[in-house]
């Protein structure tokens, strides 16, 4: 059985890249229900960058300050789907939703698993059209192998899902429009490389 978290639990979220963690760092459960995992992710939160030779190379923040600079996000994800929705705020209002195109979340014993996949859409929290982000640079790394057999055309295809959910109005994170982030969260500790997170639930 997959593991279950609890509300301010402090969990593991890695990006894994070559069977390597390229990206790990903690955010706290805000709820989990089985198949929607939802999380926060501090302002200040320390990041930990992978080393040695990635197929990307190293990750595109390692030269920043190694934490998270933006604003707090709540980053909601569900079992399967190939994509999650950052809310982001501006002040005390939502600013808009940020869909995350990445490999479907894979739980472990201490967090969960995933790779971002470059392409990114924005959606106005006020109804304004929807825009495409960094789409140039997905189909550049897809031109150029970057990605696995079928990989891209998997993220096509969630991206195709998105905007169907978002012409219908089945949008899911709706749910969420509402809730707000902690006044003065607590911001976790680093994490170390290996041992960080388990083995995903079934490897």
């Amino acid at each position: 059985m997959e593991p279950r978290f609890s509300a301010g639990q402090v969990v593991v979220r890695r990006e894994i890249l070559d069977d390597r963690e390229w990206l790990v760092y903690p955010v706290r459960v805000v709820a989990d229900d089985g198949r929607t995992l939802a999380v926060y992710l501090a302002q200040g939160t320390p990041l930990t960058f992978g080393r040695g030779n990635f197929s990307w190379g190293l990750h595109p923040w390692v030269d920043f300050d190694h934490s998270w600079q933006s604003t707090g996000v709540l980053q909601l994800q569900r079992a399967g789907d190939g994509y999650a929705v950052w809310a982001r705020w501006q002040g005390a209002e939502l600013k808009d939703w940020y869909v995350n195109f990445q490999r479907p979340m894979r739980r472990t014993e201490r967090g969960f698993d995933t790779l971002d996949q470059e392409l990114d859409l924005v959606i106005p929290a006020d109804g304004s059209p929807f825009a495409w982000k960094d789409a140039d640079h997905f189909e550049e790394r897809a031109r150029a192998g970057g990605f696995g057999p079928g990989e891209a055309d998997a993220v096509r295809a969630a991206a195709d899902e998105v905007v169907r959910l978002i012409e219908t109005g089945d949008c899911w994170w709706e749910q969420w429009r509402d809730w707000r982030p902690p006044t003065a969260p607590e911001v976790p500790g680093p994490l170390a490389l290996g041992g960080a997170g388990a083995a995903a639930i079934g490897t």
